[in-house]
């Protein structure tokens, strides 16, 4: 199968450098850094540019760009991909990208769902990029009427070969509402959190606690802003819900009202529990 990645920062980067460690796949593909393109040549994590002559050759294509940039590039690129190709967008919010790409995919004839895989690091580009990225990891998808069951197991397949764990189907909807709590809330929080003063003299002062919540505030703030704008009905919804339970704890420790501080700590301690996770 010929593989066209569109972007390779580390979400396509990873992708690229994945597909050519544990397939055969052949990989082309574009990165507007010309650094980036120099190093994925030299690593081989892609065979050869992707171009306007060999996008027509590509069996899937993946578009690691963000929300805004993946539209453009897909609009401007339409003609070119092959009606038996599959299409899929890679980007953090579903929504916008899905409702501007579903119409040009059916207008020109090739096959588009809306993807996004749910691995990442702290810092982006082709340099942290890896192959183990997405192992373990889910895929989700989000399959529309046009999508099927033949596209699916495609996909599948493809995906589970390159590490993922398996697949996760969702609506645009659905993921946009998901995703404002369990990534971008967290972003946010995390960016916050960060700007105290004490966060400069913590030296001999910070464990894993500290690591944890400040992990991610190392953020490329042109896509995360992007990123929340396109997402911005739910993710206010869920900062209002944080900003609601912190003014609780709040209040209590300014009360000096220790049941209400332990029935907080309870609560959260209990909703730990029955939510899962690490």
């Amino acid at each position: 199968m010929k593989v066209g990645i569109v972007g390779l920062g580390l979400i396509g980067g990873s992708m690229a450098k994945s597909i050519k460690t544990r397939t055969a796949h052949t990989v082309y593909g574009i990165d507007l850094d010309h650094e980036t393109m120099t190093m994925a040549r030299m690593c081989g994590a892609i065979d050869a540019p992707l171009t306007d002559e060999n996008l027509p050759a590509c069996d899937l294509v993946l578009v690691a760009i963000r929300p805004g940039a993946a539209v453009a590039w897909v609009q401007a690129h339409a003609d070119k991909i092959a009606k038996s190709a599959i299409l899929v967008d890679l980007c953090g919010v579903k929504r916008t990208v899905v409702e501007a790409l579903a119409p040009i995919a059916e207008a020109h004839g090739f096959a588009y769902i809306g993807g996004h895989p749910m691995a990442g690091k702290e810092r982006g580009g082709f340099t942290a990029a890896s192959d183990d990225l997405y192992v373990g990891a889910s895929m989700i998808l989000t399959p529309d009427k046009r999508t099927d069951m033949m596209l699916l197991e495609t996909l599948k397949a493809f995906f589970l070969d390159i590490g993922f764990a398996g697949l996760t189907f969702s609506t645009p909807e659905e993921h946009d509402r998901i995703i404002a709590f369990t990534s971008q809330l967290a972003h946010i929080t995390s960016s916050a959190y960060v700007k105290s003063p004490e966060a400069q003299k913590r030296r001999g002062f910070s464990a894993g606690s500290f690591q944890d919540m400040t992990r991610v505030a190392r953020l490329d703030e042109d896509m995360w802003t992007e990123l929340f704008l396109d997402d911005a009905d739910y993710l206010t919804g869920e900062l209002e819900v944080l900003i609601r339970h912190l003014t609780e704890y709040l209040d209590a420790l300014k009360a000096g009202d220790a049941d209400a501080l332990r029935r907080l700590l309870r609560e959260g301690r209990e909703k730990k529990a029955t939510a899962g996770g690490n």
